[in-house]
């Protein structure tokens, strides 16, 4: 019950839940809760951030945004995972967390479509596509130069479904935001949240809205970055705390 803190709190990785894939592999679902409501905290793979067995790096973040991130990345495992459990290790400022993940019954989730019928935003990188739908994300790579702006741009469609009992409402169905998932050094956004502009294109199937975002992305040193893009629906971050419906995408870039 203490008030929140600036800095200097924990971290501790959030396990969303499991969902089948359609080749009868599972996906685990994680997003994180950061104490600290302005302090980004850096932890490269290792001791500090590690999830085992199998580990420690399994896809997870090493750059973490203040207050909870919902969904971030997933981690497949095979179909005969069985009752085999993962644990998440997170060491900040200090404090360790440990959570643990497994294909218990009870976290079973549908990220894909929820009750009412809503899907998840499409994404692409290209407007021809592909196109990917849900939390498993869509990648592709670019190259970039120090301080030299990086153009970015993706495309998006929605079946524009409204959440039950919401009020109509004229913004967009679709909202994008950027931020570093991993990297040696700083990125600087022109804008985070780039509005959404309508746009036609041959939209996935079912598809009411279509559009097209872009901003420019800087890095401040060259190395390996991991940026991550998320495209929510009506239904806001979480879907409400429900789990569906926003999509993920990364774009692995090497930085000269």
């Amino acid at each position: 019950m203490e008030p929140a803190h600036n800095t200097g709190q924990s971290i501790t990785g959030a396990f969303e839940g499991w969902f089948q894939n359609p080749d009868g592999s599972f996906s685990l679902l994680l997003g994180y809760y950061n104490r600290n409501l302005k302090q980004d905290l850096d932890i490269p793979i290792g001791p500090n951030n590690r999830i085992e067995p199998g580990g420690p790096d399994r896809g997870q973040p090493t750059h973490f945004l203040p207050n909870r991130q919902w969904g971030v990345f997933t981690i497949t495992v095979p179909k005969d995972f069985g009752t085999q459990t993962l644990n998440w290790t997170i060491v900040a400022n200090g404090s360790p967390t440990v959570i643990p993940m497994s294909l218990n019954p009870l976290w079973e989730l549908s990220p894909m479509v929820d009750a009412t019928g809503n899907t998840p935003p499409s994404i692409g990188f290209d407007e021809k596509g592909p196109f990917q739908q849900g939390p498993r994300a869509l990648v592709t790579k670019r190259s970039a130069s120090v301080s030299d702006p990086l153009p970015l741009a993706v495309w998006v469609a929605d079946d524009a479904k409204l959440p039950p009992g919401a009020p109509a409402v004229k913004a967009p169905p679709v909202t994008v935001s950027w931020s570093m998932q991993r990297g040696p050094g700083a990125v600087t956004f022109s804008k985070e949240r780039p509005a959404v502009e309508k746009t036609d294109f041959r939209a996935p199937e079912n598809s009411v809205f279509s559009g097209k975002a872009t901003t420019t992305a800087t890095f401040s040193e060259p190395g390996e970055y991991w940026l991550r893009v998320v495209a929510n629906d009506w239904s806001g971050d979480g879907g409400r705390g429900f789990q569906c419906c926003w999509t993920n995408a990364l774009i692995q870039v090497s930085v000269r």
